[in-house]
């Protein structure tokens, strides 16, 4: 993946004029090094012309050239699923390896990746930049409840689909647990042409719009601009009729896609039959808002339970009534923001660096207290100070002001001025109408009456791999790197039913350890983890965890009264931990804190276990417990991004 061109927001561009890397980005400013001149064709190349919002378009003069080739960076790791080695990085993007060292120490600082070794791993904090886009568009938060339903109601996958300029992006979906279901990951760019949301869209282009389609067509004949769809030089859906041509003449996916964008504009609906690979099918329908297409609901099946015209006769009224459901919900909501008073409406107020905590070099917040938000003016500069100070050289200033330009957008914030984005940054308006000049450049950004907008292009920087992030996964670079602090072994679990499940551990290095095997179930009551995380119960719901689990334990545990549980549980409580001796077996020491999502509630829990001639029950209380909580406020912070718009999966 790392030697493919960038896509564009429409797919791939036009063919690339031959010239230096990055070119017309003058390699004067401030932050990284120039990139290498290199030859036509080259990753490089072709990325910053990928990049530009009009293919072939000229970089402004005012352009921030850290931002263009911190962003390049971003999509390059977006491209390889996430992680991509630094010399990989270099060689894809065309930037000299120093700065692709300043360039990821500084995502690094922000905590939007975590430098592994010679790897560079995308941290889940950079979620933050799509949640901004999610949180402005509105839609999500309005019609996410109803796609759910609809999904509960027809057993079936459903999507909301926007559009990206002549592609398509989901911004929500709701799947069903099956062995062979669907999952796009969100954010991922799909051509409007191998989509039935896409057709729908397609009915309102204009001739330019289309134009713009047939010459990335013809530029990108295959499709390769597009990494999470197959190759387009499959015959439809296998055919018999196919046969009949030679190889180079059979039809290809998309070829009669004006036909279909007229068929869907007068019908109101689309089918989607193996358009993007063999048994998947779809139809759609457009939800409206002031008469133009504002999203479209996707209902997704395979054709071993429809084919495409049983899933249109079986679907479509079903689906024609959640649409005007969700028509009237859109109005609803537009109605009660006009008639709100100003200042009325509740605004998530950004982190004003999208950097609401300081990170040391590995991406992992070093300093989980130090939260800054947009209502302190001098929060990013001196945020910045400490940055610079801490990096030296190896911190780019003007890539993190840029990136942090795309967080001031939120709930109640999809359309700023240019003095409302300096205002939520604590930019000054000049260095932050760099910044959207130069996001407006990329694709960004649009603007329109000196007001600014998002657009969806900002899914795509990173967004689609850490959309499937998984608790664990969240948790293990902490949960190592308190194991290495402390010398302890540390661990992760999860309830399920009366009982906990370890989803992550590490133990340490000697003679003597604690050792779990990831998956192990173990009755709740009987471990500090589990008390942990029942102590957020009703307590009769905590109690039945206790007769539950009894029976499953040795003699020791078992010999716990309801009386002294209940007391337990209220000291865990009171104290917001739980310590336990003789946990799993006699002789080990363990201490717990439990881990909250966005909503307060504990869904799972975190624990430091020893042996107990290591350290005294005091000296775990006096020691390990205000590293242990600081650790768990870290994977919370990442818990809550990842979560905002998702659902994290708890193993």
């Amino acid at each position: 993946m790392s030697s493919s061109p960038l896509p564009s927001s429409s797919g791939p561009s036009s063919p690339r004029p031959s010239g230096p890397a990055l070119s017309g980005v003058s390699g004067t400013g401030t932050g990284p090094t120039a990139v290498r001149p290199t030859a036509a064709g080259s990753g490089a190349a072709r990325s910053a012309a990928a990049h530009s919002a009009t293919a072939g378009s000229e970089v402004p003069d005012e352009a921030v050239t850290p931002l263009i080739r911190g962003i390049a960076v971003l999509r390059r790791l977006t491209e390889a699923d996430g992680a991509a080695g630094l010399s990989g990085l270099e060689r894809a993007t065309g930037l000299t390896r120093s700065a692709v060292d300043r360039i990821t120490a500084t995502l690094a600082r922000m905590g939007y990746v975590r430098l592994d070794g010679r790897d560079a791993v995308l941290a889940p904090r950079l979620m933050e930049l799509g949640n901004a886009y999610l949180a402005a568009l509105r839609l999500p938060r309005v019609l996410d409840p109803h796609a759910d339903a609809l999904a509960d109601e027809l057993d079936e996958s459903v999507s909301l689909a926007v559009r990206d300029r002549d592609g398509i992006r989901f911004i929500h979906q709701a799947t069903r647990r099956r062995a062979m279901s669907l999952s796009f990951r969100i954010g991922d760019l799909l051509p409007a042409e191998r989509t039935a949301p896409g057709a729908l869209f397609a009915s309102e282009w204009t001739e330019e719009e289309w134009t713009r389609w047939r010459e990335r067509r013809a530029a990108d004949p295959e499709d390769r601009g597009f990494p999470a769809v197959p190759a387009r030089s499959r015959p439809y859906g296998a055919r018999s009729d196919d046969s009949a041509f030679p190889a180079a003449q059979r039809p290809t996916v998309g070829n009669d896609f004006e036909q279909r964008a007229a068929e869907a504009g007068r019908a109101g609906w689309a089918l989607d039959d193996q358009l993007i690979e063999p048994g998947l099918v779809a139809v759609s329908m457009p939800v409206r808002e002031a008469g133009r297409i504002a999203c479209v609901v996707n209902v997704v099946s395979h054709t071993s339970r429809h084919d495409a015209a049983g899933l249109r006769n079986v679907l479509l009224p079903r689906l024609r009534a959640a649409v005007a459901e969700m028509e009237r919900a859109l109005e609803r909501d537009a109605l009660e923001a006009r008639g709100a008073p100003d200042g009325a409406v509740a605004l998530d107020a950004p982190d004003a660096r999208g950097l609401g905590v300081a990170s040391g070099r590995s991406g992992i917040p070093a300093n989980p207290g130090s939260v800054r938000t947009a209502t302190t003016p001098s929060g990013l500069a001196d945020w910045s100070g400490a940055s610079e100070q801490e990096l030296g050289r190896e911190f780019v200033e003007s890539l993190a002001r840029g990136l942090t330009v795309i967080t001031a957008f939120g709930e109640g914030r999809g359309e700023l001025s240019l003095t409302a984005v300096a205002r939520a940054t604590g930019l000054d308006r000049a260095t932050a109408h760099r910044a959207l000049t130069t996001l407006e450049h990329l694709g960004y950004v649009t603007t329109h009456d000196e007001v600014f907008r998002l657009t969806p292009r900002v899914l795509g920087l990173g967004f689609p791999p850490l959309s499937r992030v998984s608790l664990p996964e969240i948790a293990a670079p902490y949960l190592a790197e308190l194991s290495q602090r402390l010398h302890d072994s540390v661990s992760l679990a999860v309830p399920v039913g009366d009982a906990i499940q370890y989803t992550g551990h590490v133990s340490t290095r000697g003679v003597l350890s604690v050792h779990v095997t990831v998956g192990t179930r173990v009755p709740a009551y009987a471990t500090s983890l589990g008390r942990a995380i029942l102590a957020d119960l009703p307590e009769a719901r905590a109690l039945e965890a206790l007769t539950g689990g009894a029976a499953d334990t040795d003699s020791r545990a078992a010999a716990m009264t309801p009386e002294r549980f209940r007391a337990e549980l209220d000291r865990v409580r009171e104290t917001g931990y739980a310590l336990v001796e003789g946990e799993l077996e006699q002789g080990l020491r363990s201490i717990a804190v439990p881990l909250r999502d966005r909503d307060g509630r504990t869904v799972a829990a975190v624990n430091v276990a020893m042996h107990n001639s290591r350290r005294t029950a005091e000296a775990c209380v006096d020691d390990v417990l205000p590293e242990l909580r600081a650790t768990a406020a870290r994977i919370e912070a990442d818990l809550r991004t990842a979560g905002r718009f998702l659902r994290v999966r708890p193993t």
